[in-house]
């Protein structure tokens, strides 16, 4: 295809899907006639993709995440199809700018942060190598909210993304299937001896799917993501005769993690678990049934990934499907279940290892309990004798009137793996230590990747086209080739022209911070950013701290002469964690503060953007100068916004937590600002109860000032957020530790300073970031989880003959 040639479809499509010509149509228009000659183009790949599965009975992974963060999906398909720069440069020859279609498409914001989006690159991924790999999730009707600064503070609004519908899915009501909830459960004895769940009461739904193509890297590969929606079944309608019943039901995939703070929140999140792990398991079993192949072989043929605790009542939910529908012997039936499935754990804090109440799982799901309740028992009697009734009481899955679902998860699944290696290693030396102790074999780690070709290829052109200049274009397809740039790392011609491209980058976003804020910032000063959830342990407040002691620095000493920042948030807090929207408003205060102080010459500037996603994110990762990865070491799992910002350039503040460890290892110290506690000095303090943030506040001249700022008037309009960050940190004794860490902070700030204030020095720390971002790829992410835990390989090598035509995607 050449521009002539798509410049004719094009035109010819619009007029038979609108009836006119280009000129005339609006961005929306030219969006989706765009759209749906990329789908009507990957689509018999996809078909064939499918079929060739069936055909050669390709074993097959089911990724189950409750999350899933997309994005956009325009500028991904055309890339991943081999069209991007064609049917840009064609839309230019017509006057459409395809920045414009993009814009019009809403983000699929189906996730909160790093866990859908890691989802959605492993999709990307998975296809990319041509393996054979499938996603199952919710159909949001809601995104996760479209957040708004309303004086200050963070308001939530519905993000209707579905408004105009999605040009990618497709509804497959033939694949739709029932789930049923509640009521009550007994065993009936059959002639044979065996026994059989007799349901009484409760009610049921239809789980109908919609499937998107995951379209492979230029490689005629297309896997599906399919998002359960729930429907009223036909049958079921006369249950449901108000607008309230009905909507009771509706509300199942309403809206991601709806609040869990009352016993209403915590049900409907329950019954969403079970809805599309239920929904999906129940797909993947019709599927394998049609392969004639003995259920007793389904570990030969499918594995399922649990992808955080969310989805772990996988484990109990196939072996009710076994066990009850297929007549599997129960031995037999958790054999096959624990080598089909795997589990992800992704965090180490308390709150999201889910636990749900005995009375509540038996009222939302009665037959799920019982088996629980049966695996449980067998798990005690099993390894009682063995590692002693202490071990076992600690790693039961139910204790203390509450269901562990992160213990469902790791005694029901083969494999345990963390999101990093500080994270693996915490988990079976702190975290999980009981469970590496019965199931040793069983832990292991695959540290996150990033889709590489998103956050360089499609979110920096500017870089990208310096990249193919100076090391060739390999780096586009085998991401650890950006390794080459080492070799330029003392070339003044190189380091120039990545400069320029990241100076273009920032006006670019300074446009953008203008248009939408209002707010002026120069190209000039330093981008400082963090993007990330806002959340106690992430600590935006020692970033906030130190931006105010800056500020008591230039007040004091107008003159001064440090180098200007502009400190940019990207931030959503759940809507019933007062104490981090808490924090959002203060931000904001300082934010009105300094902005508005003629005395700081601007000298410091507080952006703080709204409604923080994927298409946001792309236009602010390329701009950055300086990534903050400052979470208290030993909390954050991995993190993946590090890898992303590293990708671009940018360079890292950290603490050794997560993956962080990981990109100092690759770019050496010199090349990274390292601070703070190291998670064995923060276990120390768990120890021994050593930790008092009052003598730091009292003894520190510095951190008084700061922290009395909440609470002095120094800030206006914060009065009650002001005080409850105060009381944080001195009263409830700095539970994150953040007066601790709080020099260590401020000397690694100085350090960026006086790196960025040697040009020539800053742009080869900033190259040898590029140059080691490669180790990060999703790509090699994904193959690893592919060798080691789930079996399943390409079923086309690039020589065969679907190969001939790699990567051409023909009208």
């Amino acid at each position: 295809m050449n521009k002539k040639e798509f410049k004719a479809i094009f035109k010819k499509r619009l007029a038979e899907k609108y009836a006119m010509e280009v000129e005339d149509a609006t961005a929306t228009e030219l969006y989706q006639t765009l759209g749906s000659i990329i789908t009507d183009s990957y689509s018999p790949d996809w078909y064939q993709t499918w079929q060739d599965y069936r055909k050669q009975k390709q074993k097959q992974v089911y990724y189950f995440s409750i999350e899933f963060l997309p994005g956009q999906m325009l500028k991904s398909n055309l890339l991943n199809m081999g069209w991007l720069d064609i049917v840009e440069d064609a839309l230019a020859d017509m006057n459409i700018d395809l920045a414009d279609l993009a814009a019009v498409e809403p983000d699929m914001a189906l996730g909160n942060g790093g866990l859908g989006r890691l989802a959605s690159c492993f999709m990307d991924s998975i296809a990319s190598r041509g393996l054979p790999g499938n996603g199952n999730g919710i159909r949001y009707q809601y995104g996760l909210f479209k957040q708004k600064f309303v004086d200050g503070y963070q308001v939530e609004l519905p993000d209707e993304w579905l408004n105009q519908g999605s040009l990618w899915e497709v509804r497959k009501e033939s694949k739709a299937v029932n789930v049923h909830f509640g009521g009550h459960v007994w065993m009936k004895k059959m002639l044979d001896g065996n026994l059989k769940p007799v349901y009484e009461g409760g009610s049921k739904v239809r789980a109908v799917p919609y499937d998107t193509g995951m379209v492979g890297y230029q490689n005629q590969t297309v896997n599906t993501m399919r998002l359960w929606s729930v429907e009223i079944p036909e049958e079921e309608e006369d249950r449901y005769r108000s607008v309230e019943e009905r909507r009771a039901v509706e509300d199942l995939t309403s809206v991601l993690y709806p609040d869990d703070s009352n016993e209403e929140g915590r049900n409907l999140r329950l019954r969403q678990e079970y809805f599309f792990v239920s929904a999906g398991l129940q797909s993947i079993l019709r599927h394998y049934l049609q392969l004639h192949e003995p259920i007793d072989k389904i570990n030969q043929y499918v594995a399922i990934h649990i992808n955080d605790t969310h989805p772990a009542m996988c484990v109990a939910e196939f072996m009710r499907l076994l066990v009850d529908e297929q007549n599997v012997p129960w031995e037999k039936a958790w054999d096959l279940t624990i080598k089909v499935m795997s589990y992800t754990n992704h965090t180490i804090m308390a709150e999201a290892l889910e636990k749900w109440s005995v009375g509540m799982m038996k009222a939302v799901c009665p037959r799920i309990y019982q088996i629980i309740e049966e695996i449980d028992r067998r798990f005690v009697v099993e390894t009682s004798w063995v590692h002693g009734e202490e071990l076992v009481s600690r790693t039961r899955i139910i204790q203390n009137d509450q269901v562990h679902m992160a213990h469902l998860a790791i005694i029901g699944s083969h494999s345990t793996n963390g999101v990093a290696k500080l994270h693996s290693d915490l988990l079976k030396s702190v975290v999980l230590h009981d469970f590496y102790i019965l199931y040793p074999d069983r832990f292991n780690n695959k540290t996150n990747g990033i889709a590489q070709r998103r956050w360089s290829q499609i979110a920096n052109p500017n870089m990208s086209r310096v990249l193919d200049k100076t090391i060739g274009t390999s780096w586009r397809q085998n991401s650890n080739d950006l390794r080459l740039l080492l070799n330029y790392q003392d070339d003044d011609t190189a380091l120039d022209a990545l400069a320029v491209a990241k100076r273009e980058n920032k006006i670019e976003f300074a446009n953008y911070i203008k248009e939408t804020t209002g707010i002026t910032v120069s190209p000039d000063a330093i981008f400082d950013v963090q993007i990330k959830r806002l959340h106690a342990y992430k600590r935006q407040l020692l970033n906030l701290m130190h931006i105010l002691n800056m500020y008591f620095d230039l007040k004091n000493d107008p003159t001064l002469e440090i180098p200007a920042r502009v400190f940019i948030f990207g931030a959503k807090a759940a809507p019933s964690y007062h104490y981090a929207k808490a924090i959002i408003k203060v931000i904001n205060e300082v934010a009105k503060l300094i902005n508005n102080d003629p005395a700081i010459n601007d000298k410091i500037k507080i952006v703080f953007l709204e409604n923080y996603k994927v298409s946001l994110a792309e236009k602010i990762i390329p701009a950055a100068d300086v990534s903050e990865q400052i979470s208290l070491a030993s909390k954050e799992a991995s993190g993946t916004s590090n890898m992303k910002l590293m990708l671009n350039g940018a360079v890292t503040i950290a603490t050794l937590d997560g993956a962080n460890v990981e990109i100092r290892n690759f770019v050496g110290d010199d090349n990274i600002a390292i601070f703070g506690l190291t998670e064995e000095e923060v276990y120390r303090y768990y120890q021994d109860n050593s930790y008092n943030a009052g003598d730091i506040y009292n003894q520190n001249e510095k951190i008084h000032r700061v922290v009395n700022a909440f609470v002095d008037g120094t800030i206006p309009n914060i009065l009650f957020e002001g005080q409850e960050i105060y009381d944080s940190l001195i009263k409830y004794n700095d539970e994150y530790f953040v007066l601790r860490d709080f020099d260590s902070y401020l000397a690694a700030q100085k350090t960026i300073e006086v790196a960025y204030l040697d040009t020539r020095r800053w742009r080869q720390v900033s190259l040898q970031n590029i140059a080691n971002a490669g180790s990060f790829s999703a790509d090699d992410t994904v193959q690893k989880y592919a060798d080691d835990i789930w079996q399943i390989e390409p079923l086309f090598s690039h020589n065969d003959e679907r190969g001939t035509t790699h990567g051409q995607y023909l009208l």
